[in-house]
């Protein structure tokens, strides 16, 4: 400003420029405080869904990658969609995305005559302090989907622990524990693979073995 004033001499021009700066300067102050507030904010998001996520793997390396491929087991259509669930590093979102429509129109049944409900009741049992411990974790606030797959769990939990046994039990338990476990397949299938969406993208191998990364080949019970 000075040098301009010493080689035009026009103070009137000066002063309008100056006021003219002075005008903008709050504008540009407000756009800097957005985008700088944007970007700590997106920072902000993706340290929370990371941290989510550590608590979803955690689900499934203690309890959810065994109690999926044990139900997923006793589905009488799981053949109908086990060739989909090969996840590689050649899916893309739309892969994701196409095999989350599959599995939305899956009707996730399962066999409950076969189901060994003595041994998911010890199991599950085992694993109560655990999945208070995951219900008590606020990251779970991003997640309302597997806070209703927890949710899911415990309940189903808690109508196996009411029961001294299982055998004998009328129709209308036998219907009432297949629904709930046929609720909790179908979340915990879905939260599979949003993880396994997840790994992909963050920690990509060749191929991802089945159940835990696929269901599910491996015939056994939950112990």
């Amino acid at each position: 400003m000075a040098l301009h004033f010493l080689i035009f001499r026009d103070i009137h021009h000066i002063g309008i420029h100056t006021l003219g700066d002075i005008a903008f300067l709050p504008l540009e102050v407000f756009l800097v405080t957005l985008v700088f507030h944007q970007v700590l904010e997106s920072r902000d998001r993706r340290q929370r869904m990371d941290k989510l996520n550590m608590v979803i793997g955690t689900f499934f390396s203690a309890l959810g990658t065994q109690l999926l491929t044990y139900i997923s087991n006793n589905d009488p259509d799981l053949d109908e969609i086990r060739p989909q669930l090969v996840v590689t590093n050649t899916w893309t979102d739309e892969t994701f995305r196409q095999v989350e429509r599959r599995l939305k129109r899956h009707p996730c049944r399962v066999r409950i005559e076969n189901v060994d409900l003595e041994a998911i009741k010890r199991f599950l049992g085992s694993q109560e302090e655990f999945l208070l411990r995951l219900l008590e974790n606020p990251a779970l606030l991003e997640h309302e989907a597997f806070t209703e797959l927890l949710r899911a769990v415990f309940h189903f939990n808690e109508e196996l622990q009411r029961r001294p046994g299982f055998s004998g039990l009328p129709g209308t338990d036998v219907a009432h524990l297949a629904g709930d476990l046929e609720r909790i397949y179908t979340l915990l299938i879905r939260e599979w693979l949003g993880y396994m969406r997840y790994l992909q993208k963050n920690y990509p191998i060749s191929s991802r073995s089945r159940c835990g990364q696929t269901p599910s080949t491996r015939r056994h019970q939950p112990s």
